[in-house]
């Protein structure tokens, strides 16, 4: 080191330009669940099952048997007899052949990518996917190539065009600030031509998209496709933590032998496998849940919509309402504050410039009030930032 330089006025420094363009992130704790609180439009607890007192007892009996950690990696003491049951039915509800729990979707996909990839395969990936896919796109040691956002003619054309022998298309089910859906039937119809396999993510499709929640996939006509790969969490709809990966016995005994991010890490904790599976149990048993968590969606967009604001018809939970700049999307979410809402406020690097945006999430649980006040929030919203299409 230079003498007398000071090694972290550059951090300084950057964090002050962040402030001055609106980008700098602020770490809020929320309140436990309980009346005074704002009312959630912000979390992936799409179906309102994080606080649900099945899940949580089922937590509760998990570490009364299990304990509170894993106590080492799954091929070691990892994998208790709540693992073993998760894999199987994570697989049974999606229609996979077979799957494997890893302790969080961001590891899933880090995992699946880069043993499915490596020298000789080519990765094709879209634009928008999610920072996980991303990151393993990087270390996956292959070429890869990023298509435009939902192009499958253009992951058509890569798979024709490429010299490797193998190839792996990955892909988000439903993007997660967008809130669109990939055309999966299109992207399968591709790899299924050029011997390439199909890796789709469902975090933000799990619970919502289908019949009984059992995902884009499932929804589309793919499950159990030897072809296809699923990766999903367990943070989002089933209300618990972790994530894991599904597809054919091949892919799963790949990822148990060579899989680093499954291999190298503790196993999920046994309370979070608990509550996943009491999700799936309340899944089953309210088969309507998913579509409550849709119309929700459907009527936030449209209240979005009514006020003059940018915004798209959600496929799932996930409804945008896009800002433009950061300082216009720190305001409205103020204002929805302001009205007892918590929203998510997404800028750069999260979204392209020039997209920031509100990112508003359904719950199955909202009732008509948090609708209401979500309306008059946004017509101020749109009123203040300036940003009403009907001006």
């Amino acid at each position: 080191m230079t003498a007398g330089r000071d090694p972290l006025a550059r951090l300084r420094d950057a964090a002050a330009r962040r402030a001055g363009a609106g980008l700098r992130r602020t770490l809020r704790p929320r309140p436990p669940a309980g009346p005074g609180g704002l009312t959630d439009l912000a979390s992936n607890d799409y179906l309102g099952l994080a606080g649900d007192p099945r899940l949580v007892e089922a937590a509760c009996a998990a570490a009364r048997a299990w304990g509170t950690g894993s106590t080492g990696s799954r091929l070691v003491t990892g994998t208790t007899g709540l693992h073993a049951e998760l894999d199987r039915r994570l697989a049974a509800f999606t229609g996979s052949a077979a799957g494997l729990v890893f302790s969080s979707g961001f590891l899933a996909n880090l995992g699946a990518v880069t043993a499915l990839s490596g020298p000789g395969t080519l990765v094709v990936s879209d634009q928008v996917n999610h920072a996980s896919i991303v990151d393993a796109c990087r270390l996956s040691r292959s070429r890869v190539v990023i298509v435009p956002h939902r192009d499958a003619a253009a992951v058509e054309r890569a798979l024709a065009g490429r010299e490797e022998e193998h190839a792996l298309v990955v892909t988000d089910a439903v993007f997660s600030v967008d809130g669109d859906l990939a055309p999966l039937a299109a992207l399968h119809a591709a790899v299924r031509a050029h011997g390439a396999l199909l890796v789709i993510d469902e975090a933000h499709a799990l619970g919502v998209v289908g019949d009984r929640g059992r995902g884009a996939a499932h929804a589309a006509g793919l499950a159990g496709e030897p072809d296809v790969i699923l990766t999903l969490t367990l943070s989002k709809s089933l209300a618990s933590q972790g994530g894991a990966v599904l597809g054919a016995p091949e892919v799963i005994e790949t990822l148990v032998d060579t899989g680093r991010s499954f291999i190298f890490d503790t196993g999920l904790n046994p309370p979070a496998a608990g509550a996943a599976l009491a999700a799936l149990d309340v899944l089953e048993s309210d088969p309507g849940l998913p579509a409550r968590a849709r119309d929700r969606a459907l009527r936030i967009a449209n209240l979005a919509a009514g006020s003059g604001l940018e915004t798209a018809v959600p496929a799932a939970a996930v409804v945008p309402v896009f800002l433009g700049e950061p300082h216009a999307a720190l305001r409205a979410a103020e204002i929805c504050a302001e009205h007892g809402l918590r929203v998510g406020c997404f800028r750069p690097p999260s979204v392209p410039k020039g997209r920031a945006c509100l990112r508003l999430t359904a719950r199955a649980t909202l009732d008509e009030a948090d609708l209401t006040r979500l309306r008059e929030a946004l017509a101020e919203a749109a009123c203040s930032t300036g940003r009403s299409l009907h001006a």
